[in-house]
């Protein structure tokens, strides 16, 4: 199929992107590696497409004063997968991002498009869920700060409202001494992931889990959470990190993956 007809618009400046999206029936184009499909499919049918790929303020990939990593939304996968500063500080994100889709995906597709796609199927949100990362939220009149559980609202769903850009992403400093893990599974490499886990464990009680596949959104397991904080054997963690999932396939996928992650954070 085709796309249903469209206004195309390739603002010059963010303020321009904003006064563009205020129209309920626009909608912004980043890498689009999920919205043309969806346009093609008839699935979305926007009267206005704001291309902000023109606009090289929203990429952009730096460790902050401090020690916070703050992405662009318009950075490319691949410059997330490729960068030592994330890789020594985050690993977690590298390791996520290694299992979107495949390398001519990852050169195109941004990371603030898979966050604000919000596909409950996606890797990253679910590891920045793990890694309390804030979303930077800007409109015409204010720019606000969410943390994943005010952004991510259901299936495809997020706060954005009309005229809302998200422009960034904030992850703060890890703590040191800190080991992260992020493991799925897919039925082939790069397709949709059926599964999945980031975990994250430090010295001193810090302990972060979040689950892919568990419901719409990515979820914390907070259960689980406290077991790992508290040294609980990996196959205790796994079984709290599963308890609330209501399929039996994906109650058990969820709980082996879970015991693999925590086995790498605290070996």
């Amino acid at each position: 199929m085709k796309p249903a007809p469209f206004h195309y618009a390739a603002p010059d400046s963010v303020p321009a992107a904003l006064d563009l999206l205020a129209d309920e029936d626009a909608r912004p184009l980043a890498g689009g590696q999920s919205l043309i499909p969806m346009l093609n499919f008839r699935l979305a049918q926007p009267t206005l497409l704001v291309d902000l790929n023109p606009l090289g303020e929203l990429a952009g990939l730096e460790v902050a004063p401090d020690g916070a990593l703050r992405i662009g939304a318009m950075t490319r996968q691949a410059r997330l997968l490729g960068s030592e500063a994330v890789a020594r500080g985050w690993p977690l994100l590298r390791q996520a991002v290694s299992h979107v889709g495949h390398a001519a995906i990852r050169s195109r597709g941004t990371v603030g498009g898979s966050v604000a796609h919000a596909d409950p199927a996606a890797e990253l949100p679910v590891a920045l869920t793990a890694l309390d990362a804030r979303f930077r939220v800007r409109s015409a009149a204010r720019e606000r700060g969410l943390a994943a559980a005010e952004f991510f609202r259901g299936a495809l769903t997020t706060a954005l409202g009309t005229g809302e850009l998200l422009v960034g992403i904030e992850v703060p400093r890890a703590p040191a001494g800190v080991r992260m893990a992020f493991v799925e599974h897919a039925r082939t490499h790069g397709d949709f992931a059926l599964a999945g886990v980031a975990a994250v464990c430090a010295p001193g009680g810090h302990a972060a889990i979040a689950l892919l596949g568990a419901g719409p959104v990515p979820v914390r397991a907070a259960a689980a959470e406290r077991a790992l904080a508290g040294g609980a054997r990996a196959a205790e963690v796994a079984a709290l990190a599963a308890a609330g999932v209501e399929d039996d396939y994906r109650r058990a996928l969820i709980a082996a993956l879970t015991q693999r992650a925590v086995e790498r954070v605290v070996a």
